[in-house]
């Protein structure tokens, strides 16, 4: 993982666990979130949420690398406190995302769509710099 600029994990008073790394704003970043996510839920029992969280930050991952600006973008994994795994993507464009309607021969365009079907919610937090855009999965028992 020689692109991830700085990795930071923290636990909050609540019990919140969350790890962040920072990549590069670039396509090759979503392989490197993926292999992230796969070993943070493996390492906390959650191997049910593996695929599905591997195909959700793809999405943001590929969506911040496709819209966002700057050079960087900052990734996070949280085990929250009420049972709920977030995934997700700050970067430095106050742009929201928007979830189009596309065609059967469309070949882009469904990314949030699938976001939206694998997850118990997903939006988006304005941040003075960017945005940050979340999705929240419930841990599977």
């Amino acid at each position: 993982m020689t692109d991830v600029h700085a990795v930071a994990a923290r636990t909050g008073a609540d019990g919140e666990v969350t790890y962040s790394f920072t990549l590069p704003r670039d396509a090759r970043s979503a392989g490197i979130s993926r292999r992230a996510v796969t070993t943070v839920l493996n390492a906390w029992s959650m191997t049910g949420l593996v695929d599905d969280a591997r195909l959700v930050m793809d999405e943001l991952v590929a969506n911040a690398a496709d819209h966002a600006e700057g050079a960087s973008i900052r990734v996070t994994i949280t085990r929250t406190a009420r049972g709920r795994v977030r995934l997700a993507v700050v970067d430095k464009d106050g742009r929201r995302p928007v979830m189009r309607a596309v065609g059967d021969d469309d070949e882009e365009g469904r990314g949030l769509r699938l976001v939206d079907e694998l997850c118990d919610r997903w939006g988006v937090d304005p941040l003075p710099w960017g945005k940050r855009v979340w999705a929240d999965m419930a841990v599977m028992s």
